[in-house]
């Protein structure tokens, strides 16, 4: 196998509702950003769920990996971190310095080159939601090693080896220098990309499962399933609540509720399970904006509050619930038409210019 591009497999059709539930997955974390900062109570039943809904960054990590790991092509690995790049940096340049405008003592360094994580105090005002998006980009990176190395194997080999780095990922929070870094005045090691493997593991293992004939369950049985889970996670007794940092054992309780989470969400569509709500035409264009949903919730979440003339903390978590999603849902759209779109374009059309001819196509 050359070294320059991935094993080839075939393509698979887009799932509609995997769509959809990206939509769904950019409105959980937002509306888990506004139950915290309107000091909803984590301890209550409500406010417990919500408190959790920050599981949605794990049906994003699991996305990811899905997609990306079915469609391993024969592509470059110049193609694949050129489209990758073009794919999250321009719409997170344009989020980060309008931020950077009215804050503009923030470490702007470390926000602009998504390495926030990495230093200490390096999450901002209005962007700290951002650190995931660091762990994603790390997955990104290591994709192409990835599969360069697993496709050497069959499937049941690749499955095995998946489920070992997954393992692997849970003992990240118990290396001395992890547990003792907040101690020490470094950065959270904790939040750093082995930690959260089991998320995109979930996505990795539906890529290589996908086309398995298994009995379907209507979707809504899966979406009360999240809620139980999210639930349990909230409770005290599971974990610390709020922004305690928790132990090793406590942090990897909640990585795997996550992984749980994401799993019984992301897995029976990813298998051939469907939602009709997830594949409406609603939900498919606020897929298509979710990515600009994320990013700008939380610059918007922050402005609602002296916008209406609530004080942080104070309440009112309807009331800053419908506004901030009033306010991101079209900040999104002008983002995804006049910022995503555009770039994506013209990418597609500069691949479409040094394509092959047919006939002239060489195998990797």
């Amino acid at each position: 196998m050359s070294t320059q591009s991935y094993a080839p497999t075939r393509r698979h059709e887009f799932i509609s509702s995997l769509e959809g539930l990206r939509a769904v997955a950019s409105l959980g974390v937002l509306a888990t950003h506004a139950a915290f900062q309107t000091g909803m109570d984590p301890a209550s039943n409500v406010g417990a769920i919500l408190a959790r809904f920050d599981f949605f960054v794990a049906v994003f990590f699991a996305l990811s990996a899905f997609v990306l790991w079915r469609r391993r092509e024969g592509q470059s690995w110049a193609q694949y971190y050129l489209k990758r790049c073009a794919r999250i940096m321009p719409a997170y340049w344009v989020c980060v310095s309008c931020v950077l405008l009215f804050i503009p003592g923030g470490p702007w360094l470390a926000n602009l080159t998504l390495t926030q994580i990495y230093w200490p105090d390096g999450l901002m005002t209005g962007l700290t939601h951002l650190w995931s998006l660091c762990v994603e980009v790390a997955f990104y990176a290591v994709l192409p090693l990835l599969a360069v190395v697993l496709d050497r194997f069959g499937k049941p080999q690749r499955i095995g080896i998946i489920v070992v780095l997954a393992l692997a990922g849970l003992g990240w929070a118990w290396l001395p220098m992890v547990e003792s870094s907040l101690g020490q005045g470094w950065a959270n090691m904790q939040i750093w990309p082995p930690s959260y493997m089991c998320w995109f593991v979930v996505g990795l293992i539906a890529a290589e499962l996908e086309g398995l004939q298994i009995p379907q369950l209507p979707y809504g049985v899966w979406c009360v399933l999240s809620v139980i889970i999210a639930w349990i996670a909230g409770q005290e007794w599971f974990g610390p609540l709020g922004l305690i940092h928790p132990t090793p054992w406590e942090f990897n309780l909640r990585i795997l509720a996550g992984t749980a989470f994401a799993a019984v969400l992301v897995v029976p569509l990813a298998l051939g399970g469907s939602a009709t709500l997830l594949s409406s035409p609603l939900m498919q264009k606020l897929g298509q904006w979710s990515y600009s949903i994320f990013l700008w919730h939380l610059p918007v979440l922050t402005i609602v509050f002296p916008l209406l003339g609530i004080q942080v903390f104070s309440g009112h978590f309807l009331l800053v619930l419908v506004f901030t999603t009033l306010i991101t849902i079209p900040v999104a759209a002008v983002s995804f038409e006049f910022v995503e779109q555009p770039v994506q374009k013209a990418l597609k059309r500069r691949f479409q210019r040094v394509a092959p001819k047919p006939g002239n196509r060489r195998d990797s």
